[in-house]
């Protein structure tokens, strides 16, 4: 069986499916590839970013299994002036709702972006208001609770407005547009995501 790997830059406002779901934009409306590929994880239908494809099975279970806890970098911009104190916050774990249960967040990486971040924008863009900042903040993670960013950004009094996963290990979407796809050959995603090929 021939194994295929692509890294996508998923819009916003698109399920991480390949099947519609009433009015709502899937990966389908953006990606052709072979009919037995499929995503690797989940993205948000009102994230954006890094999303893997492919239909190679032991990929798939490697990245999924908790011991196996890969980076994953988001840029998030969120709504107020942030604190130091709140990213501080962030790094050492908050209190976030999962699945009705209170979960601690393990520890992990944040900063505030001195300037806007690279990004292609949005459509439809952020509301913008001019009396209320809009800063970016960087949060490297090594795990991926439903909805975690957004719910840990909240969780310090800053609500999340626009989220993109930027990064995978050492898979990035430096350069690419939303809606934009990639091929990467299996020694080369295997190695950039430090997982083992057997």
């Amino acid at each position: 069986m021939a194994l295929y790997y692509y890294i996508i830059y998923k819009p916003y406002e698109v399920l991480t499916r390949f099947t519609p779901e009433g009015n709502k934009a899937c990966l389908a409306d953006y990606f052709k590839v072979p009919s037995d590929v499929y995503p690797v994880g989940r993205l948000d239908y009102d994230s954006e970013g890094l999303l893997i494809l492919t239909n190679d099975k032991t990929l798939n279970q490697q990245l999924l299994l908790p011991q196996h806890a890969h980076e994953r970098e988001y840029w998030v911009q969120v709504d107020g002036a942030v604190t130091a104190e709140a990213v501080q916050q962030l790094e050492a774990g908050v209190q976030i709702n999962v699945d009705g249960k209170l979960y601690r967040t393990k520890r992990c990486r944040a900063e505030i972006f001195e300037e806007e971040p690279l990004l292609p924008p949005r459509n439809p863009p952020i509301r913008f208001r001019k009396s209320i900042p809009a800063p970016w903040i960087r949060m490297v993670l090594q795990e991926g609770k439903n909805r975690q960013v957004r719910r840990m950004t909240a969780a310090v009094g800053f609500p999340t407005l626009r989220l993109v996963r930027y990064r995978m290990e050492d898979i990035t979407i430096a350069g690419m547009q939303s809606g934009e796809m990639v091929e990467l050959s299996r020694e080369e995603i295997y190695r950039k995501l430090k997982l083992r090929t057997k």
